[in-house]
């Protein structure tokens, strides 16, 4: 394998790993805000316990989370040289920012919150995690807005052959920003509402009259059903402000080879690449176009028409995405998305009516923690995959981004020495949580 597709091979994995902890940072970080909160408002101790409880599972990942975060910024400069030498002066703002305001809010109130009980009044220890749970929703966004530039580059000039930024508000204004924020933020408190949902159900399953994760089973079981119902209204805003701003990644995603007016949904087919149509498709018809435009009828465009475009725009090249990987990871995404759906509406329901839970459904919320792992992760393969072949639209593809200086056997080293060392910090915080989420609730 050459040296760009090791690269690409290595940022994905990294970013991957990196992104298992922290939608549980930014989820659970509220998720605390809330207990802590409601400590304070209602002198019922219950709360502060339970705090004291999620509270150790919330550090355990936040300490891992950073870690295997601070290599992404590292591979800008050992692999991606050239790309940070071209956009450093536009995509550098929204990390330093990042860096200087969001992560030194949480870094900081954190540990305020860690020793702080008992030193400080109630009040102001509840602030101390409000504003970590603040400064992990801000420290997103900023994130968000480096990344949303790279799909939608706007706000700048290229001087002297580097990309220059002209205008701050185009950046943090950038509409392809306020798309990915809410679907984001919302798919992290999703993802938190099923950890604390499925812990729950394993301590239920152990003791049925635990007071303690009655109440942590019924708020996950409400909020989880709230958010999805928003994720999945969200995922709907955002399909189709990509069917109209980045038509070549929705069609990608769809495996939709010829434009169609109006445009079938595909339940299901095997993309054949190399023809360049699938191979085998079952459909709903115009379905897609009600997707995209709220009514059944309405053009969406195929790769191929896409493809035509983007050679007289840019030159002969290859600018369709792999269409079996952004195919199956939008399915894998919408799966998982609607089964957390009906989960967390069958727990709504349990809850309302005040029955006893099922040990099989209990059971199988336990196993229910993977899912929205699985649709995060589909659903950044989604995201970066769909723009090949660009690292930012239009403006730098792969191969110009690259470190020239690297040798296919240097990244490859640090692949595998980056895969070992990641996958020891996954194994150790899943053993890590689910040793503390046998432990008691107490003072």
């Amino acid at each position: 394998m050459d040296v760009v597709l090791l690269s690409k091979i290595q940022f994905a994995m990294t970013s991957i790993f990196h992104y298992f902890f922290v939608p549980i940072t930014i989820g659970m970080a509220v998720f605390l805000a809330i207990l802590e909160t409601s400590y304070v408002v209602t002198k019922n101790d219950k709360y502060m316990l339970l705090s004291k409880f999620w509270g150790k599972i919330f550090i355990i990942n936040f300490a891992i989370g950073v870690v295997t975060g601070i290599v992404q910024e590292f591979q800008f400069g050992m692999n991606w040289s050239e790309y940070s030498r071209f956009v450093g002066d536009v995509f550098g703002g929204p990390l330093a920012i990042e860096a200087l305001v969001a992560f030194f809010m949480e870094s900081t109130f954190i540990g305020v919150w860690l020793w702080g009980r008992g030193l400080v009044s109630p009040g102001v220890y509840a602030l101390s995690i409000c504003l970590v749970a603040l400064g992990t929703n801000l420290s997103a966004f900023w994130i968000l807005v480096a990344n949303s530039w790279m799909q939608h580059p706007l706000g700048f000039d290229i001087v002297n052959g580097k990309a220059t930024l002209t205008s701050i508000v185009d950046l943090i204004g950038n509409s392809y920003v306020w798309r990915q924020f809410p679907h984001v933020i919302l798919s992290a408190w999703l993802t938190a509402c099923f950890l604390v949902l499925g812990i729950s159900a394993y301590r239920l399953l152990k003791n049925r009259s635990d007071e303690y994760f009655k109440t942590s089973f019924k708020f996950a079981s409400y909020a989880g059903f709230i958010i999805a119902i928003l994720l999945m209204l969200e995922g709907h805003f955002q399909a189709q402000y990509i069917t109209k701003n980045v038509p070549m990644k929705m069609a990608a995603a769809e495996a939709l080879w010829e434009s169609k007016d109006p445009a079938p949904f595909s339940i299901f087919a095997i993309p054949n690449e190399k023809e360049k149509s699938n191979s085998v498709s079952i459909e709903i018809p115009a379905f897609l176009s009600f997707l995209a435009y709220d009514k059944f009828s309405g053009e969406v465009k195929g790769i191929n028409e896409l493809e035509k475009e983007a050679v007289s725009q840019y030159g002969p090249g290859d600018y369709v995405p792999p269409v079996t990987v952004t195919y199956f990871a939008f399915r894998s995404m919408i799966a998982a998305g609607v089964l957390m759906f009906l989960l967390s509406l069958i727990s709504a329901w349990y809850v309302y009516r005040q029955k006893e839970l099922p040990k099989w459904f209990l059971t199988c919320l336990i196993w229910a923690i993977l899912l929205p792992f699985i649709a995060n992760t589909a659903g950044w393969v989604l995201t970066e995959m769909g723009r090949y072949p660009w690292m930012v639209h239009g403006i730098v593809d792969y191969a110009k981004g690259v470190t020239p200086s690297n040798t296919a056997t240097d990244v490859t080293i640090s692949l595998i020495v980056f895969a070992l060392v990641y996958g020891f910090a996954t194994v150790t915080e899943a053993l890590l949580i689910a040793k503390y989420a046998k432990k008691e609730v107490k003072e």
